[in-house]
């Protein structure tokens, strides 16, 4: 669990360290970047508490219950509560991350469904008999890759 020190900054000095740390997160410009920050900045044990309270959140949005992101996330009732409570009733950060995330996963799943339409047509102006013979010949490969 990460730990404070007991000893106070003072409220004006901890708002400009949080000031700067979100500079900081907002000028990197790119996934290299950020993983490369982010593994020089947070611990191991942070950087897995820290994904697993955005995936509780997820979870939530998604309309999963406490037992199942118990059980998903091996994480604590109180984990998920404190999550849970910030995710629903506090400011907006947990909401648009994760509706964020559940639009991405969306579109990605109708992406997915257009391009395996599209793949299930046949070539335009193409020669549709052969292509019946080659789509039966993959549908025969797939059934005999079952058994």
């Amino acid at each position: 669990m990460a730990q404070v020190s007991r000893r106070p900054l003072g409220q004006k000095l901890e708002n400009e360290l949080s000031r700067l740390l979100i500079r900081v997160v907002v000028d990197l410009k790119n996934p290299d970047e950020i993983e490369n920050f982010l593994k020089d900045f947070l611990s191991p044990m942070e950087k897995i508490m820290l994904a697993k309270r955005l995936a509780i959140a997820v979870l939530i949005g998604k309309g999963h219950d406490y037992q199942q992101i118990k059980e998903i996330l091996k994480v604590t009732a109180g984990t998920i509560a404190s999550v849970s409570l910030k995710y629903k009733y506090a400011g907006q950060g947990y909401k648009r991350i994760v509706e964020k995330i559940l639009r991405q996963e969306k579109t990605e799943k109708l992406l997915d469904k257009i391009d395996d339409l599209l793949s299930s047509l046949p070539p335009k102006g193409g020669n549709w008999s052969k292509w019946r013979r080659q789509k039966e010949q993959v549908k025969i490969q797939q059934q005999t890759k079952i058994l």
